[in-house]
């Protein structure tokens, strides 16, 4: 059983600013409680590509209830996925951690939103530190933790401040 704290929404505000003015295809390696439904719903009525992964069953097994043609659900056992593709709208949220930054660097040149969340987290965790000097452009979104950050080399960010 899943126990879960509402704060793991906290990526929610930044993430539907996002997914409201893009289109295009959409990535969420690590699904979740608050992610995956919003995702599968602001996808569905425009057919929109969605593709979940998560290395947890629980996870796994509590959304591929919204599996559909438009919409892939799966289970893996590592994080050594097919993601070196063009995508409007990445969310990396996986757990360990630490795999976060293979996921980051691979997508950073394919996706033009990146939002990861719980990056206030420290080095011990995670060191985000190390990957944003790859980004052009970045937001982070910090009135409420967890935190969440915005990378992206094609789009400029500024628009989240407001």
């Amino acid at each position: 059983m899943i126990d879960y704290d509402y704060r793991w929404g906290s990526h929610l505000p930044v993430l539907t600013k996002i997914m409201a003015i893009t289109t295009d295809s959409v990535l969420e390696v690590g699904m979740g409680l608050y992610s995956t439904p919003i995702l599968h719903w602001m996808c569905f009525d425009k057919k929109r590509e969605l593709v979940s992964y998560d290395n947890e069953s629980e996870f796994f097994h509590m959304n591929k209830q919204y599996q559909n043609d438009y919409h892939s659900v799966s289970l893996v056992k590592d994080w050594n996925i097919p993601i070196e593709r063009k995508w409007d709208v990445v969310l990396v949220d996986q757990r360990p951690s630490q795999s976060r930054i293979d996921t980051i660097r691979k997508v950073a040149n394919y996706a033009n939103y990146i939002v990861v969340h719980d990056t206030q987290r420290n080095k011990r965790f995670c060191d985000f530190e190390s990957i944003y000097p790859l980004f052009k452009y970045r937001y982070d979104y910090t009135k409420t933790s967890p935190n969440t950050t915005v990378l992206s080399n094609f789009i400029n960010l500024d628009f989240l401040n407001e």
